[in-house]
């Protein structure tokens, strides 16, 4: 039988609606599982859940072989007896204490030699050195959210619980360190759980995702399949990007990568390297469409492609193109009208480089 999470739980708060997920999938040694949804979704609920700090009104929590809650048969275990290591959104450094004694701090139980022993592993995996007797104002944003993980995985976890882990960095940051943590959290082969309602970094960081919206649990699967293929209008409502394709850099030139994706060539800022395999995420807004023949734009990708759905969508529509790759724009009413839109119709995809968004396919 294939090791598992399962989670199963309900929990009710007063005034708003009860947290009810329901979901499993198979977990192997660096299993990456994305909770992603907008705030108020249940997210952090759920994985605190996991955690053992908050506890459920009934289900049943197991990881591996170890069942950590289970209300019918009385079964609460601690979160000290969880063997989890948690990161919360904000860190929770200790000021007072050094980069080396936030680190130690979960490593009461080993003698003081082996602590040692300990702290100086991590500070080396994680980049901190120099830094041991730092306190926490003195770091960077993203030093201290290195130390914050560093102190999570010290005691040697068999799983990590991470919130939120990059939404307090400012934006360039973020972008850096989010392929630095899918780096480390392959090479800590240690199964993970990650709360974000940012979806690049689900693409990024995930092997598993549960899209999450009111309480409920509406899809679970591979990022990029559940990101292409929502299986209902909530989904696609939540997770707000309707094409997600992969591709592959092929050059780099004026910080812009030429993809290609089943044989169609598109420009994207990144700064990928050539040959990387990514995801080529457009939105739909970001997508002109336009009649075939007619004059150009400034957008730096024109895409020839055929009008293969045409689907109403309250005072908009959705309208399908085959560029080579399913491709989804998003038009008005008039539009459709004006450029004669029926399937079959041969058109112009235009889309500004700045709008197609190159997000690279984990390992």
């Amino acid at each position: 039988m294939a090791a598992e999470m399962i989670i199963d739980m309900t929990k009710t708060y007063s005034g708003r609606a009860p947290i009810q997920a329901r979901l499993r999938y198979e977990v192997e040694a660096s299993t990456v599982l994305i909770l992603f949804g907008p705030s108020g979704s249940g997210k952090t609920t759920i994985l605190r859940s996991v955690a053992g700090l908050e506890w459920p009104e009934e289900g049943r929590i197991q990881f591996l072989s170890r069942i950590w809650l289970d209300t019918k048969s009385g079964i609460r275990v601690s979160p000290q007896d969880r063997q989890i290591g948690y990161m919360p959104q904000d860190y929770a450094l200790f000021p007072t204490y050094s980069v080396a004694g936030n680190i130690a701090y979960g490593l009461g139980a080993l003698t003081s030699p082996d602590r040692n022993r300990r702290v100086a592993e991590v500070v080396e995996l994680f980049q901190l050195q120099g830094f041991e007797a730092a306190k926490p104002r003195e770091l960077s944003g993203g030093q201290q959210q290195r130390v914050a993980l560093a102190r999570a995985v010290a005691p040697r976890p068999q799983l990590l619980l991470l919130d939120e882990p990059l939404s307090a960095l400012d934006a360039p940051t973020r972008l850096q360190l989010r392929g630095e943590l899918r780096s480390l959290l392959k090479q800590l082969a240690l199964p993970s759980i990650i709360v974000t309602h940012d979806w690049s970094e689900a693409l990024t960081l995930g092997d598993v995702m549960a899209v999450m919206g009111k309480g409920l649990v509406h899809q679970v699967g591979k990022p990029h399949e559940v990101f292409s293929r929502p299986a209902n209008a909530e989904v696609a409502r939540i997770v707000g990007v309707e094409t997600v394709v992969q591709g592959e850099v092929l050059e780099q030139a004026d910080g812009l990568s030429t993809v290609t994706v089943n044989g169609t060539r598109l420009k994207g800022l990144s700064n990928n390297a050539i040959g990387a395999a990514v995801y080529v995420c457009i939105r739909a807004e970001d997508v002109v469409v336009e009649q075939a023949g007619s004059g150009m734009t400034s957008a730096r990708n024109h895409l020839k492609g055929v009008v293969r759905d045409i689907t109403p969508q309250g005072v908009m529509v959705q309208v399908l193109i085959d560029c080579g790759f399913p491709l989804t724009a998003t038009i008005t009413r008039g539009a459709v009208e004006d450029l004669c839109l029926v399937p079959g119709a041969s058109v112009i995809a235009a889309i500004k480089a700045g709008a197609v968004h190159l997000v690279p396919k984990s390992g």
